[in-house]
């Protein structure tokens, strides 16, 4: 009996209180159910899900679905393979790849099994690749000039390469040698086919440990629609090929990179769906990996006289086109057109290097560009208006002007799973019409809006270091939860940060001793890098406030965890948050797990009462909380530093005859509850935990 869970996901832009489907089901069956969503393809975990949106119904019929790809046979044989028996179980079988069959003349190379710690040892610095993409054939051939870097503890003697099983390696050069390297098909999910071709590389001299070296690679292929890989785990046809959506055509071409198309050479780990959260632990470390790499991709593209792309994007980054129109007249005469762009030489940050070119109209709005299908050229109003409306918020608290432009680029069928990266937001811009569902929700699209203009905000095009995730990510989806507080108040905000808590708990180890997990700087896990970054964002704000964390946000420097602690300190008259970033930042020690251990008032003169409150943290992570007394006339709040794994008293001064007493508002993520109050004048005394702020349980 198989389970699964498909979330269709667009990224967290900020609107947590959005619903997205997902499908779930058992034996087969699915069933829907709502939530919010984020942006890279699939997730099959609920625990490693995480609060977006998503863009609702559309206003168009749908067109009817491309067939999915049939993965072809190719060349090479199987020599891994990862299943999921009939009682839940993974079981996986190891084959020794085929020798191919030498030229004549030579000897044949011997077999070679690579291992998954070679695979793993290897650290692509640098990528410059020129790309020549023939969209009405939908075809790809590439050259890729790599600089790979050994990371692992002993030397590689060979170095595996892998891509799409739509795409076939044609040349490979090491120095100025040409390799006699074999290829290899894997069962492994980081493609859209579900298969992975892996050329393994032999090395004259061994790569030693920290050594680099440069690798001259050619290939090629055709990639078309696929959902081989959800049709393998049961997931519906339709939903599937909404979410499979990369493929190469005329009109539009996108190739999202690793976890969706693998378009360029890479190094994983062979994993599947149907393998609990590795799948999407193996793309956080391929982004992981990458961050800090140099990044090059000049693009050619063939077209036919009159249909020019009008926009390319890579890495979420416009990139100029330059269009060669054939003088040609005679259709007979075979020549092409031409369209050229170049990304230029760039770092990459967290991300999968990604490509996109179209035939869409521009249309400029306030600090973004909208790229529609000629149905969709009023509904891309509704967004730049939207974009409008939020962007004084954005201005209050990041500045006057954002780093980049947004770019929305209109995804080519109505249900399309959203996309983004970067400063790119990739969607069915009809959603927005009023017939969809945002008419009875008009702050949903405002939501999205500050998410995607937020990365807008703080990828800057000229930066040496583009931001961690942690906090690319995590200002976008605490900015998000601030536009909720200012429609809706602080209680709705923080609610909404609730709703992830309870899979950030689950992530969390329960203590450092039992696993390392997951320090925001070396983050892999959305949970981690969107829900627990925003909390940590809320809890800064609480402990230098709201100018001095605007001030530091606003800053130029903010891509090192070092830089933006020194604004902080700077900004805030120096306050000391070395132990703050201890405990949150550089290690992951989990989460607090706080208890009001007693309250202890007395009487003073004048109806005035002393509350000694004693308070507890069973966790490994020290944490600063308000604590507030109430009484039937007056209510006093002051901050209180509970050390780890330790206890400490707080006495307060209130008016009058104390009722109540509170520990925490749900700003502090906890493993259990964020809200602990303790109820005087109940007969029992009686106190209760809540995972809603304001909603105590009883």
């Amino acid at each position: 009996m198989k389970f699964f869970c498909i979330w269709t996901f667009a990224t967290a832009l900020g609107a947590p209180s959005l619903p997205r489907p997902f499908f779930c089901g058992k034996g087969g069956k699915l069933r829907t159910s709502t939530r919010p969503f984020k942006a890279a393809a699939l997730i099959l975990l609920v625990v490693f899900g995480m609060a977006a949106f998503p863009i609702a119904a559309q206003t168009a019929p749908a067109t009817p679905p491309a067939q999915p790809q049939q993965v072809q046979p190719h060349q090479g044989q199987v020599i891994f393979s990862r299943s999921t028996d009939e009682n839940g179980q993974t079981t996986t079988q190891s084959n020794p790849p085929a020798t191919p069959r030498a030229a004549e003349g030579e000897l044949a190379p011997p077999q070679v099994a690579v291992a998954d710690a070679d695979r793993q040892a290897v650290t692509f610095t640098a990528f410059d690749l020129d790309v020549h993409l023939r969209p009405a054939e939908q075809h790809l051939a590439a050259r890729a000039q790599l600089t790979i870097r050994n990371d692992g503890k002993s030397p590689l003697t060979h170095i595996p390469l892998q891509l799409s099983s739509s795409l076939n390696w044609e040349r490979i050069r090491v120095g100025i040698h040409d390799a006699a390297f074999q290829v290899a098909t894997l069962n492994s999910d980081p493609d859209h086919t579900g298969q992975l071709h892996e050329a393994i590389v032999p090395l004259v001299q061994p790569l030693a440990p920290g050594e680099s070296l440069r690798i001259d690679a050619a290939y090629s292929g055709v990639i078309v629609p696929s959902a081989q890989r959800l049709l393998a785990i049961g997931a519906p046809q339709d939903a599937a090929l909404r979410t499979e959506w990369d493929q190469i055509s005329l009109p539009f071409t996108g190739l999202r990179g690793f976890g969706n198309v693998l378009w360029y050479p890479a190094a994983s780990v062979p994993v599947l769906l149907g393998d609990g959260a590795r799948l999407f632990d193996e793309i956080g470390q391929h982004k992981l990996r990458l961050t800090g790499a140099h990044f090059r991709l000049r693009l050619t593209v063939e077209f036919p006289h009159g249909q020019a792309p009008t926009v390319a994007l890579i890495n979420g980054r416009a990139a100029p086109l330059t269009i060669t129109e054939s003088n040609s007249l005679d259709e007979s005469q075979e020549v092409a057109s031409v369209a050229t762009a170049d990304s230029g030489d760039t770092i990459l940050g967290f991300e999968a290097p990604s490509f996109f070119v179209a035939i869409r109209t521009p249309h400029p709005g306030t600090n973004l560009t909208a790229w529609t299908l000629p149905e969709d050229d009023l509904s891309q109003q509704f967004w730049t208006t939207a974009a409008m409306a939020v962007t004084p918020f954005l201005q209050g608290w990041l500045g006057q002007q954002p780093s980049s432009q947004l770019t929305l680029l209109d995804l080519p069928d109505p249900e399309d799973a959203p996309f983004e990266t970067g400063s790119l937001l990739a969607a069915p811009l009809r959603e927005a019409a009023p017939q969809s569902n945002l008419k009875t929700s008009p702050g949903s699209l405002n939501g999205i809006l500050v998410h995607a203009l937020t990365h807008a905000w703080l990828q800057s095009p000229t930066a040496k270091q583009p931001p961690p995730a942690w906090l690319d990510e995590g200002v976008a989806t605490f900015m998000g939860t601030l536009w909720v507080e200012k429609q809706r108040g602080r209680e709705a905000a923080l609610g909404a940060l609730e709703a992830e808590r309870a899979a950030l708990a689950l992530a969390e180890p329960e203590s450092p001793g039992q696993s390392a997990g997951q320090p925001l700087a070396q983050a892999i896990s959305p949970v981690y890098y969107h829900t627990k970054a925003a909390y940590l964002l809320w809890m800064l704000r609480d402990l230098v406030g709201d100018p001095a964390l605007s001030a530091a946000l606003r800053a130029d420097n903010i891509a090192t965890r070092g830089a933006f602690k020194k604004l902080l300190e700077a900004t805030a008259g120096g306050p000391d948050l070395a132990w703050f970033f201890a405990d949150w930042v550089d290690a992951d020690k989990g989460l607090p797990d706080l208890s009001i251990d007693g309250v202890f008032p007395t009487t003073a003169s004048s109806d005035n009462w002393l509350v000694a409150v004693h308070l507890g943290n069973a966790g490994y992570a020290a944490a600063d909380v308000p604590v507030t007394v109430r009484s039937a006339t007056a209510s006093v709040t002051q901050r209180v530093r509970i050390p780890a794994r330790g206890k400490t008293v707080q006495r307060l001064l209130i008016q009058g005859k104390p009722t109540e007493v509170q520990a925490n508002d749900g700003t502090v993520p906890e493993t259990q509850a964020s809200i602990h109050i303790t109820r005087l004048d109940s007969p029992d005394g009686s106190s209760s935990s809540s995972s809603l702020p304001g909603q105590p349980q009883q």
